[in-house]
């Protein structure tokens, strides 16, 4: 699996664009919509990407904005790539949100979990019973995509430049019976499988460690090649909302907290070790 351009990232760079260039033309929101002849929120929903840009829209901020010939080309070649689909379009039914999207073109992934396996570690069994035990009213279909949606995101590991993914588990991730014991003994040897690959880092946070920054739940921060053009965002979720942060100070507490779990937990090679203990806890 080659490393894609991914449209939701894409889309993101370019509100990022036009506000800066709204910015650089000393316009705030109110000033261009009075400017067009638009309400308010107009500008500010495209900014947030509450709305989606219509070409012409777009074409007359930037004669507004005073754009120049280069940069017109560049937004609008990237206007094109944001309006493509990535491969989980295909599986829009069944996902609540834009993550993978973000997820699939970031460098480095650093993600804290205290309930579950991680869906890129996860095995299908275990996914299935994860999936099967949060939605107890969804039919066998409704589950096989989102099992089916889950496992294609698993190929981010093996494409030609997989991104950095650096994981801490709190212990009862392990210690949590999901599926029966042979599922958990093939989670596990998954598990110390990917202690293996060489842009992988596992640790486990024993419950020896005590209590700890993000006793608040778990996160995932993405962080993106070029920074400048895509800032890092934090991702925090559970089953009922989901959250996208990317307000410098926020991101860097989220950054704070992780290096707080790093210190705290079990290092690499500890942890596979531990690993292979609780193994031993799962009887054939």
């Amino acid at each position: 699996m080659a490393q894609i351009a991914s449209p939701t990232v894409r889309a993101r760079r370019l509100r990022r664009e036009l506000a800066r260039l709204r910015n650089r033309a000393g316009l705030t929101a109110e000033d261009v919509a009075r400017s067009l002849d638009w309400h308010r929120t107009k500008v500010i929903r495209i900014e947030n990407g509450h709305s989606r840009l219509m070409r012409k829209d777009m074409q007359t901020l930037f004669d507004l904005y005073g754009t120049s010939d280069e940069e017109r080309e560049s937004l609008t070649a990237l206007a094109r790539q944001a309006h493509q689909k990535g491969w989980w379009s295909a599986y829009g039914d069944v996902l609540p949100d834009n993550y993978l999207g973000f997820e699939a073109e970031a460098s480095s992934i650093s993600t804290f979990e205290s309930l579950y396996v991680p869906g890129l570690l996860q095995t299908e069994d275990y996914a299935r019973a994860i999936i099967r035990a949060g939605r107890d009213t969804a039919d066998d279909d409704e589950v096989d995509r989102r099992v089916a949606a889950r496992l294609a995101r698993k190929a981010l590991l093996v494409r030609s430049a997989p991104p950095a993914l650096w994981v801490v588990l709190d212990e009862a991730v392990v210690r949590r019976l999901v599926g029966g014991p042979s599922v958990m003994r093939g989670q596990l040897a998954r598990l110390a499988e990917a202690c293996r690959l060489p842009m992988v880092e596992l640790q486990v946070l024993p419950f020896a460690a005590g209590a700890h920054a993000a006793m608040g739940g778990p996160f995932t921060i993405l962080d993106y090649a070029d920074a400048a053009l895509d800032p890092a965002i934090v991702y925090v979720d559970n089953d009922t909302s989901t959250m996208l942060l990317e307000d410098e100070k926020q991101v860097l507490r989220y950054r704070l907290m992780f290096d707080h779990l790093r210190a705290k937990a079990l290092d690499p090679d500890r942890s596979a070790d531990f690993l292979a203990e609780v193994a031993d806890d799962y009887p054939d």
